[in-house]
């Protein structure tokens, strides 16, 4: 009818009228940083987890034992399978710690050629403490 007449037609917004958008995927980087130095790698560790979570080796290397010593309701062939599986996973996890010391190892080397264009003195010392 008239165009204009949207003009003086009155819009309330209620809470949670308009769009309600959620994000439901977890953050879990929390645990992955939380891990220390000394007990590995976060970056490999979350990679690791997505491979394979920790349940799921869990599962295998239970499944893989209990067939070796033959107890339990796992069969021989089921325990075969869980061998391979752990198998696979462990070649795709060594694979993931490769790809992180190469990474690793060209940041160093990058960042040690801008220490020596930069800073060759304390370039220097360096190179003398890991001679």
């Amino acid at each position: 009818m008239y165009p204009w007449l949207w003009l003086w037609a009155p819009q309330f917004r209620f809470p949670f009228s308009g769009s309600v958008a959620q994000d439901y995927e977890p953050n879990t980087e929390w645990f992955f940083g939380a891990i220390s130095p000394s007990a590995g790698d976060g970056k490999v560790e979350r990679r690791a987890f997505e491979v394979a979570s920790y349940g799921r080796q869990i599962g295998l290397l239970t499944e893989a034992l209990l067939a070796q010593n033959q107890q339990g309701t796992v069969t021989p062939e089921q325990g075969a399978i869980a061998l391979e599986r752990l198998t696979d996973i462990r070649n795709q996890i060594e694979k993931i710690k490769a790809e992180e010391a190469q990474t690793l190892a060209k940041s160093l080397t990058e960042q040690l050629e801008r220490l020596r264009l930069q800073h060759p003195e304390e370039f220097q010392r360096l190179a003398k403490v890991f001679a």
